[in-house]
């Protein structure tokens, strides 16, 4: 039977599964749309695996992203960690030499900044949609194209349209305008791309020592438009890894095989998750000011795991899997 390590990277955007093996080489990867159903869609991933490869043994477990510790609660998870340590984990993998490593995603970015293979500075934005890859489905379907699309479109620009990009809202509109002034498709795409890399820049990046070799991450990395965008105004190359965009689940995988060398037996549920029916409530506590929302999961009428309290008050008071749902 064939053993591989399994990482699971959950984020806002989509949930991505990778199987290495001992030579970290990835045997196999899927990418999920996440539909804000992460419980539904980690369940249909892990379902997925026995379907498309069949038979095999999993050593060991690690999970990422923004939902890493439901994952933990629904998977078994050897290991949990950040994106931050997940990614760079797996941009040193591919080029131990790595000195900046770009991520766009769906719903966020980030900067890491690493020498000798260690970070030692980071930066992440979550709050402004206008430097993500969501802000580029948004505008490609305004411009009637397929995002796939988008970046040979932005290459075949001529003269580029400057449009504002320090926020979504008015970098839509200033689009609009664009459009309407009669600027041609692929120049509007090309100040697209420009105006997300000025704000990744000037936001993400700012003040950053940013250095080659640089490599660049996440969904976005598909678009060559964008990463034409960076190399010109970095005036750098920017390489974009084979497994681009499930770098994060690939160091996650890693950072479980690492983590086995220290267990004798993995933590991981087995795939016959994806049968168990999970129950999901959300309550406020009203133990204290704080009133923290609380969130408890549940299958066959026992608690898995309770998060959300600052305190620890109701996730520390499961002991046992004998606790029995409220």
């Amino acid at each position: 039977m064939e053993k591989y390590y399994l990482g699971i990277d959950v984020g806002s955007v989509s949930t991505n599964v990778v199987l290495m093996d001992e030579e970290n080489s990835v045997f196999y990867k899927k990418y999920l749309r996440t539909q804000g159903k992460p419980i539904e869609i980690l369940k249909k991933s892990i379902e997925d695996i026995v379907k498309e490869v069949g038979e095999i043994e999993i050593l060991g477990v690690g999970t990422t992203g923004s939902g890493r510790y439901l994952a933990d609660i629904i998977v078994g998870a050897d290991i949990v960690k950040n994106e931050i340590t997940a990614h760079a984990i797996a941009g040193l993998n591919y080029n131990p030499s790595v000195r900046t490593i770009i991520e766009i995603g769906g719903q966020d970015s980030k900067i890491i900044i690493l020498r000798d293979g260690i970070v030692v500075d980071f930066a992440m934005n979550t709050v402004c949609a206008a430097g993500t890859g969501s802000f580029l489905d948004r505008q490609a379907i305004r411009l009637g194209i397929d995002i796939s699309e988008f970046g040979n479109l932005a290459l075949k620009s001529k003269n580029p349209v400057r449009i504002a990009g320090r926020c979504a809202v008015f970098a839509e509109s200033d689009m609009i305008h664009k459009q309407q002034l009669g600027h041609n498709q692929s120049d509007i795409a090309k100040g697209l791309c420009d105006a997300l890399v000025r704000n990744y820049l000037n936001n993400v990046g700012k003040g950053k020592e940013i250095l080659e070799p640089i490599l660049f991450q996440g969904g976005v990395a598909a678009n060559i438009g964008i990463r034409k965008a960076f190399e010109e105004a970095l005036n750098m190359e920017v390489q974009v890894p084979d497994n681009y965009d499930v770098m994060g689940a690939i160091g996650a995988a890693i950072l479980a095989k690492e983590e086995m060398k220290k267990k004798k037996r993995t933590h991981f549920k087995g795939f016959s998750i994806g049968s168990l029916e999970h129950n999901v409530r959300g309550f406020e506590c009203d133990g204290c000011s704080n009133r923290c929302e609380v969130v408890e999961i549940g299958t066959n009428n026992r608690i898995l795991a309770r998060y959300g309290d600052k305190c620890g008050k109701w996730s520390n008071s499961i002991k046992n899997e004998d606790s029995k749902l409220a």
